[in-house]
């Protein structure tokens, strides 16, 4: 394998599966992470995690510029001047008032879905998808269930909505990738699982219907949950991965991708762990043929 240095953009999911984003000063690449691919890589970064650069919000979608100093990140995975130029964040407050560029008031126009999502250990959230990503967006948060409660007109009401239903019913807008990956070690049954979902789901459409229908429809409709994520639920309690992802060298071979949580193998025979590989995101890494050192370590027998 030749060895090639990236800065790591984390992880996303296409119709074809999980894939790793790697980017250089030549442009944009990706490692697929589909079950066999081989993640081996040595972290070469020397601050804590690197910019990645900001977004220009257009009709047709979200536009990643490089952060052109590339530059160590002062905010979340941002330098100070990235920040400022970044349209994306923009999204999220946009319902808030304030000035808003063209393209991102064009790309808000279009529809927009509500959603409840609950992970492994029972913990839920109440998030939002663009159209054209309504099933994708779940998959990437790593859900094992959901629900789509809303179909709203716009991204402005989309997100009024969100915070309604978060203060109505007591929901976070955001729940750890970390979080999720401890959790998967541990899973509540899925019948559990879809119960809780559909009591939250249940709540939140009754929310909704008290309230003044224009610009959105309550729905019922369930998130149909990929057939992919079933290769990590099957794994008999799989161990977390016992090393730091953000240093060292790492071995990994790809067992399957559950949102950003990886089952892995490594070369010592017959050990297998759940890894965050959000915790790449914003690293510099170099592919090549590196190897993980165990510590001493017993997985559970039973």
């Amino acid at each position: 394998m030749t060895n090639s240095m990236y800065l790591c953009g984390g992880t996303a999911w296409d119709e074809e599966g999980a894939f790793l984003r790697l980017l250089q000063p030549g442009g944009r690449s990706m490692l697929r992470l589909a079950p066999g691919a081989e993640l081996r890589f040595r972290i070469r970064s020397e601050a804590a995690r690197y910019c990645l650069g900001y977004e220009l919000v257009r009709d047709d979608g979200r536009k990643n510029q490089p952060c052109p100093g590339n530059a160590a990140a002062e905010r979340g995975y941002q330098c100070k001047r990235c920040f400022f130029q970044d349209e994306g964040r923009l999204v999220h407050n946009s319902h808030r008032g304030g000035g808003l560029p063209a393209g991102l008031r064009s790309y808000l126009a279009r529809p927009q879905w509500l959603y409840i999502a609950t992970f492994a250990d029972g913990t839920t959230k109440v998030g939002t998808a663009a159209d054209r990503r309504k099933i994708l967006r779940l998959t990437e948060q790593g859900a094992l269930a959901g629900q789509y409660v809303a179909r709203a007109a716009n991204g402005l009401q989309v997100r009024v909505l969100e915070d309604e239903i978060s203060a109505a019913l007591g929901l976070p807008q955001a729940v750890r990738a970390g979080h999720k990956c401890a959790a998967l070690a541990t899973p509540l049954p899925d019948e559990e699982l879809r119960a809780i979902n559909a009591g939250h789901a249940d709540g939140a459409r009754a929310v909704l219907f008290d309230r003044d229908p224009e610009g959105f429809e309550v729905v019922k409709e369930s998130w149909p949950r990929p057939a992919a994520f079933a290769t990590v639920l099957e794994e008999d309690a799989p161990g977390l991965y016992p090393l730091a992802l953000s240093t060292g060298d790492h071995g990994l071979r790809i067992r399957g991708m559950l949102g950003s949580t990886a089952l892995t193998a490594t070369d010592d025979a017959g050990l297998h762990f759940l890894a965050d590989l959000t915790a790449l995101k914003g690293q510099r890494i170099e592919l090549g043929a590196f190897a993980t050192n165990l510590p001493a370590l017993q997985q559970p027998l039973f």
